[in-house]
Parts: C-alpha cells; sequence; structure tokens
C-alpha cells in the first residue's frame, strides 16, 4: 500500500465513520495508534494527519506486546464471550460488533491516555 492510497482510502473512511459515529466529536479529540509502516510516516499521510486533526499515538516498532489490543480490548471481549461457540467466523464478528459499544468511551480514553504518558 502507497501512502496516497492510504491518505484517499483509508484515512478519507477513518474521517467519515468518525463523523458519523461521533458528530459532536471534535477529530481533534481523536487519536490514532499508528505503526511505523512506511505510509503511516510519509510527508503526505502526515500532512493529511494534521489536516484533519487526527492526534497520531506513535506504536513502538517491534513490540506488539504494548498495542491496547492485545492487552486490554482483546481480554475484554474474551472476558465477555467466554463460553460462547462460534461455527462460523461471521458469527464470532457479530458477537464482537455487538460487544464493542457497550464498552464505555471512558475506557478507551483511559488506556490511550495511559498508553501516552508511558
Amino acid at each position: 500500500m502507497t501512502a496516497i492510497y492510504y491518505v484517499q482510502n483509508v484515512l478519507s473512511h477513518v474521517k467519515s465513520a468518525i463523523n458519523e459515529q461521533r458528530p459532536n466529536v471534535s477529530t481533534s479529540r481523536t487519536f490514532l495508534l499508528h505503526d511505523n509502516a512506511g505510509p503511516h510516516k510519509a510527508r503526505a499521510t502526515t500532512q493529511s494527519l494534521r489536516e484533519l486533526g487526527i492526534q497520531v499515538l506513535p506504536h513502538p516498532a517491534y513490540s506488539p506486546d504494548l498495542a491496547p489490543c492485545d492487552f486490554w480490548l482483546f481480554l475484554i471481549l474474551k472476558d465477555r464471550l467466554a463460553g460462547r461457540k462460534f461455527d462460523r467466523i461471521q458469527d464470532l464478528a457479530k458477537a464482537v460488533n455487538s460487544e464493542l459499544p457497550t464498552i464505555p468511551e471512558e475506557d478507551y480514553q483511559g488506556v490511550f491516555r495511559k498508553n501516552r504518558s508511558g
């Protein structure tokens, strides 16, 4: 994936999704966790993120154990879905998608705030 593709096809959808799901929240209060992939660090991407007012939380290279999804979100989902069996990936996806909106926004913010402060 190139930076131009990322800006035009990914970031534009992120911006639209934020506007749809949180119409009363300014993108200046939006954080995006990025790894060190070339398209994420490219000038076109950083400029687009600045223009959108989205702040980037850097993801340390080669440290997947520091990703909030790994140490926080997946554990919550695992607990909430414990004991349930899924025969199809679509059923699992539906269950996960029904759980995500029930996690309070403050919980997400707390994890990222803690991650930013080290």
